[in-house]
């Protein structure tokens, strides 16, 4: 029996029953019958339940990640479907019904993942940020119910107190069914759900070891660049300046015998080998030749001032290496980092420079002279102590 012939069942029972009546109670209960017989034509042949995803084990085990939350950002969270009820006989479908998962959106598809994925926390902290999931129906032209589902995800990487995107994911189904059964549509919803988390991980399998996202560490290794060239020396203990490296002439008027321009900096090179972010760093520390000048009176202590201006760069260059050591790096910021530490280096440097010539007055007072040779001997064979272990 279809809902027009209930509801003609219903009217003939009211009508025999007011029959029989008085007149004013008669009056009374058609008024109550209305009512009734408006809101029995509003209201489907069947209230659809919630939809249960059936929980089963997905055809991967993930090794490189976990799902470590759901984030509902859906522009519509007013349901996941919307479908036709069932129908009975030749009915034609009616009107769609908003349906959501059991328990809610989130709660349901949490539900799912941690039934249907394994969860290994020692494995990387992936958050899914749902931005579409839905199914809706219409009518087919031969009868059927045609549905799509829709699913949009993006995966960040939760690492270090912040979030990392990763990639976002797009797809989604299709499927026709009759309008008398709906067990083609959590099924069709199961697998556009698999496809999404079996995307997130092929790629998380081929990427793990190359991409820096997915990097867990940071290595630095760090060389000296010592090769001369015709117009530049570059710092090598075993080959000091001599005045000959002096070719500049003065920028302006000076009252000094001599001026040095010695500097530094690096180059840098990464990769990514095995989840490990390799950091390899060129140091060059330098004087440029024609930059640098010297008049009258080329003495031996003329030319030690001068090249222990170069000595406390190379210095500086040494403290340097220590601040840029995997310890003080992080994977996120580690080129930031060390860019940041150059500047403050740099810096470090010429106050260096400028507190050494105020202190022994350019030269002129030779007992601070001696105390400045000393202190930067230490202090280089310190960081070779170091380097040779």
């Amino acid at each position: 029996m279809n809902q027009t012939c209930k509801q003609n069942s219903f009217r003939y029972k009211i009508t025999q029953l007011l029959a029989f009546l008085p007149k004013q109670v008669g009056l009374w209960l058609c008024a109550i019958v209305a009512m009734l017989l408006c809101w029995a034509a509003g209201q489907p042949l069947n209230q659809l339940e919630p939809i249960a995803l059936v929980a089963e084990p997905m055809p991967f085990t993930p090794k490189e990640f976990y799902i470590a939350d759901v984030v509902d950002e859906r522009k519509d969270r007013k349901a996941v479907a919307y479908l036709f009820p069932e129908t009975v006989g030749t009915d034609k479908p009616g009107a769609t019904q908003a349906i959501d998962l059991k328990g809610g959106t989130i709660a349901g598809l949490k539900q799912y993942l941690n039934k249907s994925l394994p969860q290994n926390t020692k494995l990387r902290p992936v958050i899914i940020r749902l931005k579409e999931l839905k199914v809706t129906e219409s009518a087919g032209a031969t009868g059927t119910v045609e549905g799509k589902v829709s699913v949009v995800m993006e995966f960040d990487l939760k690492r270090d107190g912040e979030t990392v995107q990763l990639l976002q994911y797009k797809g989604g189904a299709k499927y026709g069914r009759s309008p008398r059964k709906q067990t083609a549509v959590e099924p069709a919803l199961r697998q556009s759900l698999v496809n999404a988390l079996k995307y997130l991980n092929t790629w998380m399998d081929k990427e793990a070891d190359v991409n820096e996202k997915l990097a867990r560490e940071v290595r630095v290794f760090i060389s000296d660049h010592v090769a001369q060239n015709a117009d530049t020396v570059f710092y090598n203990a075993s080959r000091p300046l001599t005045w000959n490296d002096f070719r500049g002439s003065p920028s302006k008027p000076s009252s000094f015998a001599a001026s040095v321009f010695p500097s530094f900096g690096y180059e840098s090179r990464f990769e990514v080998e095995k989840g490990i972010i390799n950091i390899y760093l060129t140091m060059r520390v330098f004087m440029v030749k024609d930059y640098s000048w010297v008049r009258a009176g080329k003495d031996p202590y003329g030319l030690n001032h001068e090249q222990r201006h170069f000595d406390i760069v190379k210095l500086v260059s040494e403290r340097y290496k220590q601040k840029v050591q995997p310890e003080n790096l992080t994977v996120a910021d580690y080129n930031s980092i060390m860019q940041y530490q150059y500047i403050e280096s740099f810096r470090e440097m010429n106050r260096m420079q400028e507190q050494y010539d105020m202190e022994t007055r350019h030269g002129l007072d030779r007992l601070a002279q001696e105390r400045w040779n000393q202190k930067i001997d230490e202090e280089l064979r310190a960081f070779d102590k170091k380097a040779s272990k």
